[in-house]
């Protein structure tokens, strides 16, 4: 075991881990699409790490923006005025499209993006219940873990009360009554099923209804547009607040700045992090439509953070949302999610234990199953007694492509700079590990 590895194991507790049987990587260099450990091996990062390394790592401009701002003014609190604060809030408001009189409260990572929302939503509305979809994520502190619908919200259980769940769609693994002709289907299907709800739970009393614009870890689930519409509808018919989380389907993942954008609809309020630095420095925020920003403007909000807007988050993210622009990442993902797209789907038809795969720009996933025809999941949800997804999250490894597995699915979200012909190279490791994953089955 090397020094730097004893060490970190000796200090440092791992997130969403038992430590006894840990074995972290020890990382060496990272540059662009890869990263390479103290034996000297590469891996393709193709998780983007948690899917926030949009821009692969050592970009020469963020780095530049980062130093420069350190050696001005590294710190300053968050109620002064900074050139860095503005640019960074001019940037991020107007990258969202929505009309002239929005606003953007800073965090300082998703989980508080989606934990001030949620006071603000309440705030502004005098109401408590807050509504979120099952299968998603939205952060694992009090609030936001709350927020989430996988089992990863049971440690923050009992939590605080006015937390509702309801089923989003997903139409692979709908009820066996269920019979869809068409995207159009599905929406009316489960928006009935969420209007039920919120006559059940009294409209008057739900703030808000939140949805990841495209849900991610949880297999980037990816609904009809006129479900999007749909509660776009229903929030505008019972007065409640629409809240897209785009933590980590924002900032080009699906090809468009925002997801929401691909989608025709605008949501009252966007959580963001992750890709608007690309995690160089941490930084998100809230980002809220012009009649709730004024509605603070003669009521106090109650949403405080010492690290709020912070300098060198802000001058990253200036310089990130500039180079999305520079590279030309919108124009470069109409080429490489179109091979993405078609790689993925020629898996479908080649592969018995694919059962789905989900895409959308460079933002993907293959959903494993034991059988087809009953689409019997690889693992039960939440479950894998036998460890069958870190066997296969291991191969995957062993030949250099780094990713993650959430259920009995697996991510391929790559840097957003990544080149056809390393895109190529890499599915073709996919490839090769699924034909071993069909021969387990």
């Amino acid at each position: 075991m090397s020094a730097i590895k004893d060490k970190d194991l000796k200090y440092n507790l791992h997130s969403w881990s038992a430590q006894g049987g840990l074995d972290p990587i020890v990382v060496t260099k990272a540059e662009g699409i890869y990263f390479w450990d103290e034996n000297g091996k590469k891996y393709a990062d193709m998780s983007s790490q948690l899917v926030n390394s949009n821009l692969g790592h050592g970009n020469k401009a963020i780095v530049d923006a980062i130093i420069e701002q350190a050696q001005k003014i590294p710190f300053m609190g968050p109620a002064f005025a900074m050139d860095c604060r503005s640019d960074a809030a001019e940037a991020v408001v107007k990258a969202t499209g929505f009309a002239d009189g929005a606003k953007v409260f800073f965090t300082n990572a998703g989980a508080e993006s989606n934990e001030n929302a949620i006071k603000i939503a309440r705030q502004y509305t005098g109401k408590q219940k807050i509504f979120s979809q099952y299968r998603c994520y939205h952060g694992s502190s009090a609030g936001a873990g709350m927020l989430t619908g996988e089992p990863r919200h049971f440690f923050n259980e009992p939590g605080g009360p006015g937390f509702v769940k309801y089923d989003g769609p997903y139409a692979y693994r709908a009820p066996k009554a269920c019979s869809f002709k068409n995207d159009d289907e599905v929406a009316d299907f489960y928006l009935e099923l969420l209007e039920n709800q919120i006559l059940y739970e009294g409209p008057e009393q739900i703030a808000a209804i939140w949805l990841e614009s495209v849900v991610g870890s949880n297999g980037v689930l990816i609904a009809p547009v006129k479900w999007y519409q749909g509660v776009r509808a229903l929030c505008d018919k019972y007065d409640i607040l629409m809240v897209a989380d785009e933590v980590m389907a924002g900032w080009y993942r699906t090809g468009k700045c925002f997801a929401f954008q691909n989608f025709g609809y605008e949501p009252d309020m966007i959580t963001f992090a992750k890709g608007v630095t690309c995690g160089y420095v941490p930084l998100g925020g809230v980002v809220v439509q012009a009649p709730i920003a004024k509605f603070f403007d003669d009521t106090s909000m109650g949403c405080g953070l010492t690290y709020s807007a912070h300098p060198m988050g802000c001058a990253a993210a200036v310089a990130t949302i500039q180079e999305y622009k520079n590279q030309d990442i919108e124009g470069k993902i109409a080429v490489t999610g179109k091979i993405l797209a078609d790689t993925l789907d020629s898996f479908v038809d080649k592969h018995p234990c694919v059962g789905q795969v989900r895409h959308i720009g460079l933002f993907s996933a293959i959903e494993l199953v034991k059988d087809k025809e009953t689409r019997e999941p690889l693992v039960p949800f939440g479950k894998d007694p036998e460890g069958i997804m870190p066997k296969i999250i291991g191969m995957l490894k062993a030949d250099g492509f780094w990713t993650y597995s959430h259920e009995n699915m697996f991510v391929v979200t790559p840097p957003l700079i990544i080149t056809p012909e390393q895109l190529e190279e890499e599915l073709a490791k996919v490839d090769k590990v699924l034909d071993s994953v069909d021969k387990m089955i």
